[in-house]
């Protein structure tokens, strides 16, 4: 059954237009709390945010709602969602909560939900939490006496910053690299900078000045050419970017040529494999991580397990096979050692690990392959249309992986987090994909007009 609320990262859309309005926040506090009771005890939760100015509304309509049945609340303020799962885990709390539409524009919010294990929610317990949403709960409610309290917690941005540094050896230093960290002017606006400065770094920040509007805006790891300017501006020796919530990260090479996160994932992979640090002889990743990553961990003799879209399905697959690192091609990286979901600070100290170690350029170090030909194409799909549920779309698809065989990939999708159908082909034939997905593209878009 389609669900109404929540997509492939939580639940997302524009800022005061269902479903992320007030009332649905209300609810969803109301129907998470409810969800997450286990025994007696008095259950609290984490409520964290990235800094967009409609936070400030979805916020107090959460607290309210978990409030109501009886659940006290810890508010974070402004922090990276990995933090949030972090800190849901190491406060031993029933529940947490980012509000954050990651690397969406700041006209759009979110409400990503975590279990007390610190891990996103599966899509059953998701289900269950929607059918609380519709359900009329007023008999549930807590009693005058047994309604929970709230208070603003300090320190939070310490307590990450430390988790932050012990992922990494405790003698190493970052002494004598010159860093540009690029924030996105979101939620790792503090933490970010001030974790490279104390490992001895000397760092350069851009995207540290939120304003509430002004989120992902030109800046952050989708419009990653602000940091690739600074980067040849001061000569560093490695740009660092974070999307809106921090739990993604891009690198920016000496030369200002874009690092994404297949290239990482192949970087940390091999490390780890030659340490033997990693639990399984392979990796997990999306469907989205490029044929190049796929067959060059096949040359060091390890495998790659491939997810559906969306790191909470690569770190299931990770923790029901054993796996301790993953990711996307997007940045989310996750290394089940250290997080529970995508940390892209974590990330950023693992590679610059590597680059101590190996004491070599991140031009040198961090392209390890020559990605296949890959072209992405996005169609927007508006007033609810479905364009792949109708049969010639299916056809055209179909024809699509006829003519593609074994010389290419193809993945059609719909967005789980934007009006968006996503059309993606890979081949060593650019020529090939390229009229594939124009055929796709255009196809869509007469399907959803």
């Amino acid at each position: 059954m389609a669900r109404r609320y929540f997509g492939t990262d939580g639940i997302r859309g524009r800022a005061n237009s269902f479903p992320i309005t007030p009332e649905i926040a209300l609810k969803v506090g109301m129907a998470a709390g409810l969800a997450f009771r286990r025994g007696d005890h008095r259950h609290r939760v984490v409520i964290g945010k990235d800094t967009r100015l409609s936070g400030y509304m979805i916020e107090p309509a959460l607290v309210a709602g978990f409030t109501s049945v009886g659940v006290d609340v810890l508010i974070l303020g402004p922090i990276p969602t990995p933090a949030v799962a972090m800190l849901t885990r190491s406060m031993r709390c029933d529940l947490g909560v980012m509000i954050s539409a990651s690397h969406n524009p700041y006209a759009d919010n979110g409400i990503k939900l975590f279990g007390p294990d610190g891990f996103k929610l599966s899509d059953s317990v998701e289900s269950e939490i929607e059918e609380l949403i519709e359900s009329d709960l007023s008999g549930r409610l807590a009693s005058s006496d047994g309604l929970g309290r709230a208070r603003r917690i300090d320190g939070v941005h310490d307590r990450y910053i430390e988790f932050a540094k012990r992922t990494l050896a405790r003698n190493l230093s970052l002494e004598g690299i010159r860093v540009v960290i690029d924030c996105a002017n979101g939620a790792g606006y503090k933490v970010a900078p001030a974790a490279l400065w104390e490992l001895g770094a000397e760092v350069i920040s851009i995207g540290v000045e939120p304003d509430g509007l002004n989120i992902n805006r030109d800046v952050g790891s989708t419009a990653p050419a602000a940091l690739a300017d600074k980067v040849r501006e001061v000569r560093a020796d490695i740009g660092i970017a974070l999307d809106g919530d921090a739990d993604r990260v891009v690198v920016m090479d000496e030369k200002g040529q874009l690092v994404d996160g297949d290239q990482l994932l192949a970087v940390i992979a091999e490390s780890w494999h030659e340490e033997g640090r990693l639990t399984k002889p392979g990796i997990a990743v999306s469907i989205m991580s490029n044929l190049g990553l796929e067959r060059f961990l096949a040359g060091i003799g390890l495998t790659t397990a491939r997810t559906p879209v969306g790191d909470r399905y690569v770190s299931e697959h990770m923790r029901e096979h054993g796996y301790n690192l993953g990711g996307e091609q997007s940045g989310h990286i996750i290394m089940t050692d250290y997080t529970t979901t995508g940390d892209g600070l974590v990330a950023a100290l693992q590679l610059l690990a590597v680059l101590r170690k190996q004491d070599r350029p991140v031009s040198e170090v961090c392209h390890r392959f020559e990605t296949v030909p890959q072209i992405l194409k996005n169609v927007r799909t508006g007033n609810g249309a479905r364009p792949l549920e109708k049969e010639p779309i299916r056809r055209k698809i179909d024809d699509a992986n006829r003519k593609l065989g074994d010389r290419g990939r193809l993945v059609v999708r719909a967005s789980g987090t934007e009006p968006l159908v996503r059309v993606m082909a890979e081949g060593d034939d650019r020529e090939l994909i390229s009229g594939v997905v124009d055929d796709l593209v255009a196809a869509l878009k007469e399907a959803a007009a």
